[in-house]
């Protein structure tokens, strides 16, 4: 049974990974794919396509995020605060380099400490590849000219196991480096089998599209090699 579940779960994952690759044009998925996260505290709910604050006052941006930010605040949320942060930081280009700012002395400082923080630079270099999705590229975006996902694989080697940063990792390589995207989405499968609410994520919806709909088109083609 349990190994039905997992080969079931394994299907799934490549189809969610699949479906985020080949329906790059309706929109960057560490921006348009919202994160589940239960009942565990973020920042105030924001539309992707939404071109104003709505109520919430920007200049607490960073005051926010870094709150949420804790050391017990499980990476899901983390990856689902950050999106927000970056929805919310491309409304005031001030903003925007002020949260990316603190979360960067957060890890060099932890580094300067003698105690590298491995979730304080998972924090920035997501940030930093959610900016590239979602910023204006150039002098306008902060994040410009960095590589978030060297920091994330720093990360990783500092934190050891840990499976929802390795579906974070997954998400951020969809478009290379090839090795590296699979041994992610390998280490993601595994690790969900005991992570319900990772499992809950690769198996959510994307695209307008079902998890059953995704995975009747891999089978129909993506896994008869």
């Amino acid at each position: 049974m349990n190994s039905r579940i997992s080969w079931r779960l394994a299907i799934i994952v490549v189809a969610i990974l699949m479906g985020f690759t080949a329906s790059a044009q309706a929109g960057p998925p560490l921006i348009c794919h919202p994160f589940q996260i239960g009942p565990a505290k973020s920042l105030p709910w924001v539309d992707w396509n939404q071109k104003r604050s709505n109520g919430y006052d920007l200049k607490n941006l960073t005051r926010d995020t870094q709150a949420i930010l804790g050391s017990n605040t499980p990476v899901l949320v983390r990856m689902e605060t950050l999106r927000r942060a970056t929805l919310y930081a491309r409304l005031d280009q001030q903003v925007a380099k002020e949260l990316l700012t603190r979360l960067y002395a957060r890890a060099t400082n932890s580094d300067a400490a003698g105690h590298s923080d491995a979730l304080a630079w998972f924090d920035v270099g997501y940030l930093v590849e959610t900016y590239g999705q979602w910023l204006p590229q150039g002098d306008s975006n902060p994040a410009s000219g960095l590589e978030g996902y060297s920091w994330v694989k720093k990360a990783l080697s500092l934190r050891g196991q840990d499976p929802e940063m390795e579906f974070a990792a997954a998400l951020i390589t969809l478009a290379g480096p090839e090795a590296d995207h699979q041994d992610h989405v390998r280490k993601a499968i595994a690790g969900a089998k005991n992570d319900p609410l990772l499992a809950q994520n690769l198996a959510s919806n994307f695209n307008r599209q079902t998890i059953s709909e995704l995975l009747a088109n891999t089978l129909a083609g993506g896994l008869k090699k």
